[in-house]
């Protein structure tokens, strides 16, 4: 594997399920695999599950990790060809590139979208021009668009949880302050829409997603009927994709109590984190017994590590 940036990048998602499940069980089994090897971890934008999952997740496999918080330590960046330096920018991203990777095995990119420009964001600029310039193989560690280890872990969880063989799995947005990405929804659609799930969209009108990312999920405005005899319940906030990047005011109503879990079949609830507690998603629920946030975001390491195992096999 030389990419890892979205589901179209896995021939076969449940065997790399499967996988990540077996290195949760023999986590050292492949320490040697990584012997010598080093990871760059770049960051353009905060993190705290991501950075610290991968970097469990590389030394484990036995690799070298190397952080960068880019959007703080590093020059600014110019990503634009064909332009005369003479702003704000004072590092080309075709050397910053190249030069990272003479220095690392795998890099790992997070860059997030601006949410003004859609064309641009859903282009991935910065992360291709780290595909097209670095030499080594890339892995998302979030874009603009998509958020493949997140996704990859959540469907991991579905699966070592589940208590039906297709179980019905519901993506409902829910209350927020800001205006937030659409790259978690779309990822996590993505994934369902190819795992063997039973897979449903719940929203208000205006927050429709790209319909790249939903074909072949249900889609309904109705919360309670999506929600009706649901196993599983992933709930996130997004902006609106047309007319993108907005919000609407805000509709409390939507936010998931234990009242709204009664119609659903015991339904497990998770969340990316973090999560703003009694707006997204109620207190009630997160301190409860039908959160599953901190099982999900315990799988994160078995994900990364399948990925990165993938990878240093591909380098031999």
């Amino acid at each position: 594997m030389k990419l890892f940036s979205s589901v179209n990048d896995v021939p076969d998602i449940n065997a790399i399920v499967k996988e990540a499940l077996h290195l949760k069980q023999f986590p050292y089994a492949y320490k040697n695999l990584g012997e010598n090897k080093t990871v760059a971890l770049v960051f353009l934008n905060p993190s705290l599950r991501t950075r610290m999952s991968t970097q469990k997740a590389a030394l484990n496999l036995g690799m070298n990790v190397m952080v960068l918080n880019l959007d703080k330590e590093g020059w600014a960046l110019e990503l634009q060809d064909n332009v005369i330096m003479n702003g704000n920018t004072v590092e080309h991203i075709r050397e910053a590139a190249a030069v990272m990777g003479q220095y690392a095995d795998i890099i790992g990119v997070r860059s997030f979208p601006g949410l003004k420009n859609r064309d641009e964001d859903y282009s991935e600029m910065i992360f291709n021009k780290f595909v097209q310039f670095c030499g080594v193989p890339v892995v998302s560690l979030e874009s603009a668009t998509r958020h493949p280890l997140q996704s990859l872990a959540d469907l991991v969880t579905i699966e070592e949880l589940k208590t039906r063989t297709r179980p019905k799995v519901v993506l409902t947005w829910a209350p927020h302050v800001k205006a937030l990405p659409q790259a978690v929804p779309n990822s996590f659609a993505e994934w369902m829409c190819r795992a063997d799930v039973d897979f449903t969209i719940t929203h208000p009108t205006g927050y429709e997603l790209c319909t790249d990312f939903t074909k072949g999920a249900t889609i309904t405005h109705n919360q309670d009927e999506a929600l009706a005899d649901a196993d599983f319940i992933y709930v996130k906030n997004w902006s609106a994709y047309e007319p993108y990047g907005k919000i609407f005011p805000p509709d409390e109503n939507w936010m998931l109590t234990n009242d709204r879990l009664k119609i659903t079949n015991k339904a497990k609830v998770m969340h990316c984190l973090p999560v703003r507690r009694d707006l997204e998603l109620s207190s009630e629920i997160l301190d409860g017994e039908n959160s599953i946030v901190v099982h999900e975001a315990a799988n994160r390491v078995w994900a990364a590590q399948a990925v990165l195992k993938r990878m240093l096999e591909g380098i031999g």
